[in-house]
């Protein structure tokens, strides 16, 4: 338990759906997060964080917040798709983090279970998680390696031939 969780002398961890009020703590968080992009918080405001409550909204997404005595310290972004070979809706967490004072004690494991009860609710066949720097993290979870995710940033990388 962190220092300050044990100051106040107990800890309530919840998870709740998003909403516009979380945008400062989310950018916040993102910000500590992104290893590959630098977030622009005017971009964040006017276009990624709306298009991402839509999508929620719209049942595309789920972006859920954890908290800590009220306090929003953590955040999961997971994107539905639907596919073909998995014969239904694969729920993909994109995003995971946790404010770093709050790292180690359940706060990503609730959020990803959350997520595996909303995609549970939602009918999705599967729920994966391209990553390499928390994979003993999401296997200790229960999710097994199946895939290695390639990337290519289209206007952002030079093409090698």
């Amino acid at each position: 338990m962190c220092q300050r969780c044990r100051a106040a002398g107990r800890e309530a961890m919840t998870v709740r759906v998003a909403t516009q009020e979380d945008s400062a703590v989310i950018y916040r968080l993102l910000c500590d997060f992104a290893t590959s992009y630098q977030p622009e918080r005017a971009i964040f405001d006017h276009r990624t964080f709306p298009r991402v409550l839509k999508a929620a909204a719209d049942g595309a997404a789920e972006l859920l917040v954890a908290e800590l005595n009220g306090t929003v310290v953590g955040y999961v972004l997971a994107a539905r798709l639907p596919t073909l070979f998995a014969g239904g809706t694969v729920l993909d967490i994109l995003e995971l983090t946790v404010d770093a004072a709050h790292r180690g004690h359940g706060m990503g494991s609730l959020l990803v279970h959350a997520v595996i009860t909303r995609a549970e609710q939602a009918d999705d066949v599967e729920v994966t998680v391209p990553t390499r720097r928390a994979a003993g993290f999401y296997s200790r979870l229960g999710f097994t390696e199946t895939a290695t995710y390639l990337k290519y940033a289209p206007g952002r990388a030079a093409v090698h031939r």
